[in-house]
């Protein structure tokens, strides 16, 4: 059914078309944690990737994403990018999901914390 629906829709992987491009004019790269496939063409100058599950650019870590864009000319793959002890792991944006960040005191928590570093101002 998925490879059905990749012929009528977008969202669903890669089009008939963007597969029939890969396959001609594709020569594949890398592959990423998360299974994200990135293509380069032929003669070097397009860079494209071909997303495992939900077309969602935030999911591309920041080698791959500075690889796309023409900001280092080495694949991750190729020359790997220098890690710091203090960098996290790479994480997608999570805006509009329940795994999005809520402060101290927000409505969208569960069970809003009380804040005691505020205090209301009063007029006297």
């Amino acid at each position: 059914m998925k490879f059905l629906l990749s012929f009528l829709t977008w969202w669903n992987g890669q089009t008939l078309n963007t597969r029939f491009h890969t396959w001609r004019h594709g020569v594949m790269v890398g592959e990423d944690a998360q299974g994200n496939v990135f293509y380069r063409s032929q003669d070097g100058k397009k860079r494209w990737v071909i997303f495992n599950g939900e077309i969602e650019a935030s999911r591309i870590a920041p080698d791959w994403h500075g690889w796309l864009h023409h900001t280092w000319d080495a694949a991750p793959t190729e020359q790997p990018l220098k890690r710091k002890a203090w960098e996290k792991p790479h994480q997608e944006n999570l805006t509009g999901t329940s795994a999005a960040y809520a402060p101290a005191g927000s409505i969208r928590r569960a069970v809003p914390v009380e804040r005691r570093d505020y205090e209301a101002w009063q007029p006297e």
